[in-house]
C-alpha cells in the first residue's frame, strides 16, 4: 500500500510527546543496528557507500521549515518513486531543526520517512546535530520542544539528542560525489576516517571540520572561521582531498545561499540550502534530484537537476 504524505503530515502536526518520543527512540535503534550491506548501501561505522544506480534526492538544510520540506517531497514525488523502485535514495544533509518554530514537525517527517524506508533514506549529521561541545548558538530546540510538548519536552529532548549520535557522518558515490555537511577535512586520509570521524573527537579536529567548515574563494589553505568553529579552506584544500577521495564533486549544506544553491572552487563543490525565511533571508530554497549512474566532471553540469522553489 503506497505510502500518504498528506497521513504524514497530519501525524506531525497532531503528535503527541510520547508518540513522538517513541518515534525517536525506534529510529535511533534503526540507525544504530545499520552495518554493512542495506539495500543499494554499504554501510561502515558513519559512513554510507552508495552504488552509482538509481535516482537521489538531496535535500539541504530545513531548520524547522515544514513547508519547504512538504513542498520537496510533493514536487519531487519522492513517496510514489520509491514505492516504484527500490533505487530510489532521499538523502538529508542534515540540520533538521533550530531557527524555524516547526522543528518538532520536521524531526516527525524525516524519521517517519527512515522508518517506512530504511534502506531508500539516509540521514546525515549536521552541525545543529553536533555534540554537547559543539552545539550552535543560539540552540533552539530546548525552547521548541518546552513549546511543543509542554512538561514532557525533556523526554523527547533527551532522546532526540541520543539520536545525533546515530546520524551519518558522510556519503560517498564512487567515482563521483563526496557529501558532507560542513567541509572536506584535510587530515582525512581514507574513508575510515570520515566513518569513525565522531569517535576522535576532540582528540582531533576532523568532525568538528566535517560539521562546521565553509569554502572560501580568498585563501590557500585554511585559517579560522569567523563561525567560532571549524574553519575556512580553500580551493588547493578542495583539489587536494577530492583527488585523495578520487571524487568529482563535495555535495554539502551548512552554508545560507541568496539562491538556494551556490558553487565554489571551480565546480567542485554544490552547496544546497532548502530552508527559506529568516532568520537567513534567502530568496529560494533548492535541493538536487541526479541520477547517480550519469557522471559529471563539474557541479556546474548539475544545474539543470538543481529544482529551486
Amino acid at each position: 500500500m503506497e505510502t500518504n504524505l498528506a497521513q504524514i503530515v497530519k501525524e506531525a502536526l497532531e503528535v503527541q510527546c510520547e508518540e513522538f518520543t517513541r518515534l525517536v527512540e525506534e529510529t535511533a535503534q534503526l540507525l544504530a543496528k545499520e552495518n554493512g550491506q542495506v539495500g543499494n548501501f554499504n554501510i561502515m561505522g558513519r559512513l554510507v557507500k552508495i552504488k552509482p544506480l538509481g535516482e537521489a534526492l538531496i535535500v539541504g538544510d530545513l531548520h524547522g521549515d515544514f513547508e519547504s520540506l512538504i513542498q520537496i517531497l510533493k514536487e519531487s514525488n519522492f513517496l510514489q518513486e520509491v514505492n516504484r523502485t527500490s533505487n530510489t535514495a532521499l538523502i538529508f544533509l542534515g540540520d533538521y531543526g533550530d531557527r524555524g518554530v516547526y522543528s518538532a514537525e520536521v524531526y516527525y517527517i524525516v524519521l517517519k520517512l527512515k522508518l517506512l524506508f530504511p534502506e531508500q533514506v539516509i540521514l546525515m549529521r549536521g552541525n545543529h546535530e553536533g555534540p554537547e561541545d559543539l552545539l550552535a548558538s543560539p540552540h533552539d530546540l530546548p525552547t521548541q520542544f518546552s513549546a511543543r510538548f509542554d512538561e514532557k519536552w525533556r523526554d523527547a529532548y533527551s532522546k532526540i539528542r541520543e539520536l545525533f549520535r546515530c546520524l551519518y557522518n558522510a556519503v560517498f558515490v564512487k567515482d563521483r560525489y563526496l557529501m558532507i555537511h560542513g567541509s572536506l577535512p584535510l587530515q582525512a586520509k581514507t574513508l575510515e576516517d570520515l566513518a569513525y570521524a565522531h569517535i576522535k573527537h576532540p582528540k582531533q579536529t576532523l568532525f568538528e571540520d566535517m560539521l562546521w567548515s565553509d569554502p572560501t574563494e580568498m585563501i590557500k589553505g585554511v585559517c579560522a572561521s569567523p563561525r567560532g568553529a571549524g574553519k575556512l579552506f580553500g580551493e588547493n584544500i578542495t583539489n587536494e582531498v577530492l583527488k585523495r577521495f578520487n571524487v568529482k564533486i563535495l555535495i554539502r549544506g551548512h552554508e545560507p545561499c541568496r539562491d538556494g544553491f551556490k558553487i565554489n572552487h571551480k565546480g567542485k563543490i554544490l552547496t544546497l540550502f532548502s530552508r527559506k525565511g529568516p532568520p537567513y533571508f534567502n530568496i529560494r530554497g533548492a535541493y538536487l534530484n541526479v541520477e547517480l549512474s550519469q557522471k559529471f566532471e563539474n557541479a556546474e553540469q548539475l544545474i539543470p537537476y538543481i529544482h529551486k522553489f
